[in-house]
């Protein structure tokens, strides 16, 4: 009896000390090292971006310390930004992913058993091989809201943008294979297509080329229109103040196992949307902030676009 109860008694001592460690442990965060202006990470250079001061800030509210673990997301065809985060996650790379796009095709359970993980820092050749088995995502309370914009170029920068139709007659410049790209395309019936030009996604400079006035206008994530003023401080681009009414909500995803983590950061993130603290660190990291919409997690968009 003394013996039984000796055990079960340093059994209950151990799963005590093995949660109380966990939450004391470093908060380990995922975040993509090239997503301006929510998450940059360039070597010599000190890591920046909303979600690192949201990430540092909601560790400092917890009273651990933050751990971030960095990872690049391709641009390519047989990338799956949701396979990627989930085979991290179920890697244990990390608890929590940041910045991660809510959409219900993104969160619903994965179609396969295995994914192959991102390319991540401190990742080895065998790392680059494996394949992870996977979990389910669940996904925290949205803190932000990516809407796409039309951006203006500089003979056309007054023009009054109430809707893509406004566009019609510009010379409007759109990457192939995007959400954007389905958008005017479909408008009205195919109204739009004649005006546009379609551009390489990753090997062409798009804002670029309508800051020098190659073309007139497009239609792009208000995130990367962001992070261009951030380097070209001199541009000549103009905001329209146009939001197309399919955006995506961020936030977190952890593994569906971890309730108790998602309950703690939805308490934190509350109590920093309602200080006004998540609009300050927005506009500290250049980020034009913009508080998440309903649904918290959209409908799949390209259905949306397909079905307008």
């Amino acid at each position: 009896m003394g013996r039984l109860a000796a055990g079960g008694l340093a059994t209950l001592l151990c799963v005590v000390a093995t949660a109380t460690h966990a939450a004391d442990g470093p908060l380990t965060i995922c975040l993509d090292e090239n997503l301006p202006p929510l998450s940059v990470h360039r070597s010599g250079k000190p890591d920046s971006g909303f979600d690192v001061a949201l990430a540092q800030a909601i560790a400092d509210r917890l009273g651990r310390p933050l751990r971030i673990q960095w990872f690049e997301s391709k641009l390519d065809e047989d990338s799956s930004p949701a396979l990627e985060a989930n085979a991290l996650l179920s890697d244990g790379r990390c608890a929590l992913i940041g910045g991660y796009a809510f959409t219900s095709d993104a969160l619903t359970v994965p179609g396969v058993q295995t994914a192959k993980l991102p390319d991540f820092e401190g990742a080895t050749r065998d790392d680059r091989r494996r394949r992870v088995p996977l979990g389910v995502l669940a996904a925290s309370k949205p803190y932000v809201y990516s809407p796409l914009t039309v951006v203006l170029g500089p003979k056309v920068r007054d023009r009054k943008i109430a809707g893509v139709g406004d566009l019609a007659g510009l010379r409007i410049a759109i990457e192939s294979g995007t959400v954007a790209d389905a958008i005017l395309m479909t408008f009205d019936n195919g109204r739009l297509i004649d005006d546009i030009t379609h551009l390489v996604p990753g090997r062409s400079d798009l804002l670029g080329a309508i800051d020098h006035g190659e073309f007139d206008a497009t239609l792009l994530d208000l995130r990367r229109f962001d992070a261009y003023r951030a380097t070209h401080p001199g541009t000549e681009l103009a905001a329209s103040g146009y939001y197309h009414p399919l955006g995506t909500n961020r936030g977190y995803v952890a593994l569906a196992g971890e309730p108790a983590l998602l309950d703690e950061i939805n308490k934190v993130l509350a109590e920093l949307q309602a200080a006004g603290t998540l609009a300050q660190l927005g506009q500290a990291a250049g980020l034009t902030y913009l508080a998440p919409h309903e649904p918290a997690a959209g409908d799949d968009v390209w259905k949306k676009v397909l079905n307008r």
